[in-house]
């Protein structure tokens, strides 16, 4: 008797494009997606005021910013394809690439001047800050180059060269357009990658009152800076509650933006401080704008999210067994975390105005593309984890004794 043909299942391969990913890549991509969109919901809040006042479409900014944003999320995720491998390859070119780019701010024609800063490009009409992407980039070029020493990093010499020469080369470029803070965000990655290579500490001092005595010579040497330095520590006067002579008065207004929202807020889109009250209240003063639409509990959400983004970072330094990964993980940490820690200080007065845009969630198409960018890095480093060992448990078959070992 002839058998029956039996059923045949076709089985198709995806690949990995459905293998489960660790907990860290889910942790870390939905924060930043959430930071992301209530970013574009803050800007805008913030915006549609004064885009009415000049005649514009009250969605004329966030319709820019979310082009950014549709352009930088697919790019997250498709960066968080590439291997390690690839990031390390990339090290050289890219700080190269970048700072290529950054020079162009001191080219005339190209570069733009604001309020004493030389930072930007306007190419066609479209305003870029070249310095964002020099963030992510000296980060991979540190880690590869500490990760190649780490044999040698014992040895003082092979710490600093070429990490002092080449990293004071790429933030010279930024502070001869006299932009401190974001120097300052640079300068905090170059420790911060020094920090998770694992020098020793007494090689580790020497670079970090390097950037220290760096940052006090350009502050002392600024008036402008100083006076806002100053105006920190002063008791404030009524010179604070005009605009064209108080050094304090956007950090003051900042501050009552806080106050009025109190636990709950005002309500979304009921600021009264972006009436014209707040300068840069959809870049730099975003988080007082949140603080009085959202009140309390929007503050508390969104350092809530910054936490969690911190958690997934930091389990991805802990977990990996590559120094590269470990190295570049920590100086995009110590740059995101960092930089919005240094953000929310100057809002609420610790801090002296610096100029730091709060990541995901302030004004500015190059820092959030630059910063999603570098979060797709941190996808990539994810999914490169050791799996999770898992525990053999010995089964008994019919008729023979599991044998203790």
């Amino acid at each position: 008797m002839t058998p029956e043909p039996q059923g045949y299942a076709a089985r198709v391969s995806l690949g990995r494009v459905f293998t489960p990913v660790p907990s860290e890549f889910l942790l870390i991509a939905s924060t930043a997606l959430l930071l992301t969109g209530f970013g574009l919901v803050m800007v805008l809040s913030a915006t549609m005021a004064r885009s009415v006042a000049d005649g514009e479409s009250p969605f004329e900014v966030v319709l820019k910013q979310g082009v950014f944003a549709i352009i930088g999320i697919p790019l997250m995720f498709v960066a968080s394809r590439f291997p390690v491998s690839f990031w390390k390859k990339i090290a050289w070119p890219a700080l190269i690439v970048t700072t290529a780019f950054q020079l162009l701010v001191f080219v005339p024609g190209l570069g733009v001047n604001d309020a004493g800063n030389r930072n930007w490009i306007n190419i066609a009409g479209m305003q870029m800050q070249p310095s964002e992407f020099l963030k992510l980039s000296l980060a991979l070029w540190l880690g590869y180059v500490l990760y190649r020493k780490q044999t040698l990093l014992g040895l003082w010499r092979h710490v600093f060269i070429p990490v002092v020469p080449v990293g004071g080369l790429v933030i010279g470029t930024v502070l001869g357009g006299h932009d401190l803070g974001t120097a300052m965000i640079l300068m905090a990655i170059l420790l911060g990658c020094l920090f998770f290579s694992g020098v020793k500490l007494r090689i580790f001092v020497l670079p970090l009152l390097l950037v220290v005595a760096v940052v006090a010579v350009f502050a002392v040497t600024s008036p402008n800076r100083m006076a806002r330095i100053l105006s920190n520590f002063n008791v404030d006067t009524l010179d604070c509650y005009y605009a064209a002579v108080g050094d304090c008065y956007q950090a003051v207004h900042g501050v009552w933006g806080l106050a009025n929202g109190g636990i709950f807020g005002l309500g979304l889109g009921n600021s009264r401080e972006k009436y014209g009250w707040l300068p840069a209240q959809s870049n730099d003063y975003i988080f007082a704008i949140l603080g009085e639409e959202l009140g309390l509990i929007g503050c508390l959400v969104v350092l809530a999210l910054f936490t969690l983004f911190a958690v997934g970072s930091f389990h991805v330094i802990r977990k990996t067994h590559d120094p590269f990964v470990r190295i570049v993980a920590g100086g995009i940490t110590v740059w995101v975390v960092g930089q919005a820690v240094v953000n929310i200080g100057v809002v609420l007065r610790i801090f002296p105005v610096l100029g730091v845009p709060l990541p995901f969630m302030s004004q500015g198409g190059t820092a959030l593309l630059s910063v999603l960018l570098a979060c797709g890095v941190l996808l990539s480093f994810a999914r490169s984890l050791p799996a999770r060992t898992e525990i053999a448990v010995p089964v008994q078959r019919p008729g023979r004794p599991v044998r203790a070992r």
